[in-house]
């Protein structure tokens, strides 16, 4: 598979594409105005403990306090912390039950294809994730200072969530001062490369700080990794020294921003070349690689093409359309992907109408057509939470439980923490997903002002009807008459339109004279009224209620 990381800068934004064989998988946005706080430790007070939720908010100097859980345990230790060798008679029993489970999975996906299903080696020992058995309280009072790590992004109303369990990621190793394990990255299969890292790392750690051993560290040999840990023992020791020194919440460490942390975390091996079409990040990164990985400087490229980078290795039009609601399929079907309060929503939609005998076969093949370009947004969107897929209905049991199969195996290349459920007998999929960073949609538009989120507008007649409303209450509190109506350019036509205007038969039923002003600075759905007697502003005066319609001055 041909990976590359591609990276364009514009005055206003610097933007990370991931591509795997011309495709575009992961999509990163980094602005001014929306900062990154994950990986950021701050020194916190803490304002509020909730002994019925088992959590605290603390104080970390941003604009809402963070969310502290007190179980709450870093979910990357679990992820990517594998198990020493030595396990138990039982465990390893409990893996070879798991291997079974698998086999069958990997035999029917694989019989999907047209393949045979291979037999896999069920007695190969397989190390457990380490289970990090924690207190569910901690020992704190309110207005107690203690550093916290950043562990989520805020999003909609609810603030950064920390955790206690801090970690200091660098190339090669992570920097675990609270646990004393040496634990390797999920990703490095091979289990003599394990050992070797694992032997490295303990002499390099001395037992003192505990240790993550990273993905990019396959192949390095001990200087490199002694040298990564030297930086990062230099890093924690600034920490220390400012949580000494300091009364006050205050930032402690902030972590890389976007550009360099994706050269750290997912620069690696498996990626064919970076090519940036920035002087300054083509220096920055430079520069961090003559430090880190200087062999990887010849897979680092310059872009001085004309043609905008993006549209010469043709995926703007990908990007585009993680903004639109409809994604299509080749086959004429589409996903239709919509976002709630609490959730994702996916329908997957045919094409075209098919016999009531073919029925069964073609949703089968769209649903299978829709299951990678599911994994796919969801991966390039970043959507997390929980995603409910409505698929095309299927009535045979099998064909769902293929459809699960492929999902759960399309979600493996997914880099943040995801659990899929089987299907239902409606053919609905529940998904959840990790939630760290903001979703695309989050990062690169802003709620309509006028719609406040819900993607519909008044009608006409609804607006026209508010107006009513307010002469209504006019009419019954003053005995004015001559007025001024300020409208949006569309609502003006709507009501000077026909023989006898809609504008007409108000004011020959209120009996009042209207000026009609027309404003194109009004929103559709806004109107003001203004006094010739008065000359002023009086909308909010004759209101029933103080709706969002009204243009307050």
């Amino acid at each position: 598979m041909k990976k590359e990381i591609l990276i364009s800068s514009a005055i206003n934004e610097n933007r990370i594409a991931i591509v795997e064989d011309g495709k575009l998988v992961e999509y990163f946005v980094e602005t001014p105005d929306k900062e990154k706080f994950v990986g950021n430790i701050y020194l916190g007070r803490i304002t509020r403990i909730l002994p019925s939720l088992n959590a605290a908010f603390i104080d970390i100097g941003l604009k809402q306090n963070a969310f502290l859980h007190f179980s709450d345990v870093d979910e990357r230790f679990r992820q990517i912390i594998w198990e020493e060798e030595n396990e138990s008679s039982t465990n390893e029993k409990n893996n070879q039950n798991n291997e079974s489970v698998i086999q069958e999975i990997d035999n029917l996906l694989e019989s999907l294809n047209g393949k045979n299903g291979t037999k896999r080696n069920t007695n190969k020992k397989k190390p457990e994730t380490i289970a990090i058995h924690l207190n569910s309280k901690l020992d704190i009072k309110e207005n107690q200072l203690i550093p916290v790590q950043v562990v989520r992004e805020a999003f909609a109303n609810k603030g950064v969530k920390v955790t206690t369990r801090i970690s200091i990621p660098g190339r090669y190793l992570v920097l675990v001062p609270d646990f004393k394990i040496i634990g390797v990255s999920r990703k490095i299969h091979s289990p003599q490369e394990r050992r070797r890292l694992r032997t490295l790392a303990s002499k390099i750690t001395n037992k003192e700080f505990g240790c993550i051993i990273r993905t990019a560290a396959i192949g390095k040999d001990y200087e490199d990794l002694e040298n990564d840990w030297e930086k990062l023992k230099v890093t924690w020791e600034k920490i220390q020294k400012k949580i000494t020194n300091s009364k006050e919440p205050t930032l402690l460490y902030k972590d890389f921003e976007l550009t360099t942390s994706i050269i750290r975390d997912l620069f690696r091996n498996d990626v064919n070349k970076v090519v940036v079409d920035s002087k300054k990040l083509y220096k920055e990164i430079v520069e961090y690689l003559e430090d880190y990985s200087p062999d990887f400087l010849q897979r680092v490229e310059f872009y001085k093409g004309k043609t905008p980078l993006f549209d010469y290795y043709q995926i703007e039009k990908d990007i585009e359309l993680t903004k639109q609601r409809k994604v299509p399929l080749p086959s004429g079907g589409s996903i239709i992907i919509d976002q709630t309060e609490a959730m994702f929503i996916i329908d997957v939609n045919s094409g075209k109408l098919v016999s009531e005998a073919t029925q069964e076969i073609n949703a089968f093949k769209t649903n299978m057509e829709a299951v990678n370009e599911i994994a796919r947004q969801i991966r390039l969107r970043d959507l997390a939470g929980i995603i409910i897929v409505d698929f095309i209905d299927m009535h045979d049991p099998i064909n769902r439980k293929k459809i699960y199969f492929a999902m759960r195996r399309a979600m493996k290349k997914d880099r943040a923490k995801a659990v899929v459920f089987p299907l239902t007998e409606l053919s609905l999929m529940q998904i959840t997903r990790q939630r760290i960073n903001l979703n695309i949609s989050e990062k690169v538009t802003e709620v309509c002002p006028l719609c406040k989120g819900l993607g519909r507008i008044p009608t006409k007649a609804e607006v026209l009807t508010k107006i009513e409303r307010w002469l209504k209450n006019f009419k019954s509190r003053t005995r004015e008459f001559r007025l001024r109506l300020h409208v949006h350019p569309h609502i003006a036509d709507y009501l000077t339109e026909g023989n006898i205007s809609r504008l007409t038969k108000l004011m020959l039923k209120y009996f009042v004279r209207i000026k009609l002003v027309i404003d194109d600075t009004l929103p559709l759905d806004q109107f003001k009224f203004e006094s010739i007697k008065q000359n002023k502003d009086i909308t909010k005066e004759f209101l029933e209620v103080n709706y969002d319609g009204v243009i307050d001055n």
